[in-house]
């Protein structure tokens, strides 16, 4: 059964993004030296009519903040949209 989460207010769900485990020249990154995520894809917003991001976003948020859950085997925050430190995307031209 798939479970469904619908932010409150100026709340954003975020998909956590897995962090890169090889680095760009070919080292392997254990899991115990990882750095904790910090990108994301927004899932859903809330009713709040300030929050600037749309669902499909791809985002930047502070290593501790926001609220954990996991919704079908999948790692997911529920932030305050103030939390967002950037939205991510292609460079401008």
């Amino acid at each position: 059964m798939s479970e469904t989460v619908r932010p409150l207010g100026a709340r954003v769900l975020v998909r956590v993004l897995d962090e890169e485990s090889v680095t760009p020249s070919g080292l392997f990154i254990p899991d115990t030296a990882k750095e904790k995520p910090q990108r994301g894809e927004v899932v859903a917003i809330g009713d709040d009519e300030d929050i600037k991001v749309a669902p499909g976003d791809r985002v930047l948020y502070p290593k501790y903040s926001g609220t954990e859950l996991r919704l079908d085997g999948v790692d997911h925050l529920i932030l305050e949209a103030t939390d967002l430190l950037a939205v991510l995307g292609p460079p401008a031209a």
